[in-house]
């Protein structure tokens, strides 16, 4: 078993360039590990930059700073690479050719990769869905993926990111477009292939309630930033960053607090102050980026960028509502 983390993430920033105006700044230094057998969630609103920094670790799009550690090394052949981090997207109706059988999308995988033969590949695909609970294999294999439904297909999508026997899943969003009905088995479904295969997961979502289930510890991403990590009991129940506050008292049974929704009301209400209009018109550079929707938000928020505190063992948040800062690490989250 390995000691040290899977997949290390140390101050990976994305910029895109736009014409005629400064580079957008998508993914702003973003430390973390994923270790084998262990869930990360990801969490934050639309355009948070999580999406972004999926991309990033799967080489998607390229980083514009920081590193990328595969078993503790920086540069691994992309062949290598792909091999062993493996990515699940969010659309199971996009990602899916509907010109191909689902045997097709499995065996082009293992071939490539080596995993199976041209003589054994057949039965390697029939393996990978019934590992995926798709059976009879054999009849799902000759299907096209308009044939299937929504959750067959994402489990499709799921077989085809285990065909290469990867180390790191990246799960994008995997459950948002499908019924709500099935959305707890993909869930299971990825939680046991991890507890079996050792695979080191990130689970992106803006699901808190999904986050605190299958997931040990938790990153609350706002704006390209990190702003609350630790726990997942312990961030979601107990958010000590507004914005954390904020999501949390918007998801049903997250926590079901009568102060929370006080604090979501206020900080709408804060959004709309005149106050909060001006700060909202200055520049991203300076300051804390959640000050415009801050109930809290003071004129220190509006000049200097917060520092990330201790609130418990594992548990940070970045805010100056909290006065000892924290050295920041490359990695924080640990096993749980």
């Amino acid at each position: 078993m390995k000691a040290g983390p899977t997949l290390e993430a140390d101050r990976l920033t994305v910029d895109f360039k736009r014409r005629g105006a400064p580079p957008l700044r998508a993914v702003d230094a973003v430390s973390f590990a994923l270790h084998a057998g262990h869930t990360l969630a990801l969490v934050g609103e639309s355009g948070s930059g999580k999406s972004t920094v999926v991309r990033a670790l799967s080489r998607l799009v390229a980083p514009s700073a920081g590193e990328v550690r595969l078993d503790g090394e920086a540069r691994v052949r992309d062949a290598a690479y792909r091999r062993s981090v493996q990515m699940v997207f969010q659309d199971p109706f996009a990602s899916l050719n509907p010109a191909h059988t689902v045997g097709h999308h499995l065996r082009r995988p293992l071939l490539v990769s080596g995993r199976a033969t041209r003589a054994d590949v057949d039965a390697r695909v029939e393996e990978l869905l019934t590992s995926v609970n798709l059976t009879p294999a054999a009849d799902i294999a000759r299907k096209r993926p308009h044939e299937l439904s929504g959750g067959q297909r994402q489990r499709v999508a799921i077989a085809r990111a285990l065909a290469p026997e990867p180390e790191v899943l990246l799960a994008d969003e995997p459950v948002s477009m499908l019924d709500v009905s099935i959305r707890l088995e993909i869930l299971g479904l990825l939680d046991r292939l991890k507890e079996e295969r050792r695979l080191a997961l990130l689970y992106v979502t803006h699901d808190l309630a999904t986050a605190r289930h299958f997931a040990a510890d938790v990153m609350v991403m706002y704006r390209g930033q990190i702003v609350e990590r630790g726990p997942s009991d312990e961030v979601i129940l107990r958010p000590r960053h507004p914005y954390t506050q904020l999501l949390a008292s918007a998801a049903p049974g997250a926590t079901g607090s009568r102060e929370r929704a006080r604090e979501a009301r206020a900080a709408r209400l804060a959004a709309r102050d005149a106050r909060t209009a001006e700060l909202r018109e200055t520049t991203a550079h300076g300051g804390c980026r959640f000050r415009a929707r801050c109930p809290f938000a003071t004129e220190r928020c509006a000049q200097d960028p917060p520092a990330v505190a201790l609130q418990s063992p594992g548990h940070e948040a970045r805010c100056w509502l909290y006065e000892e800062p924290v050295t920041a690490g490359p990695a924080r989250a640990e096993p749980g």
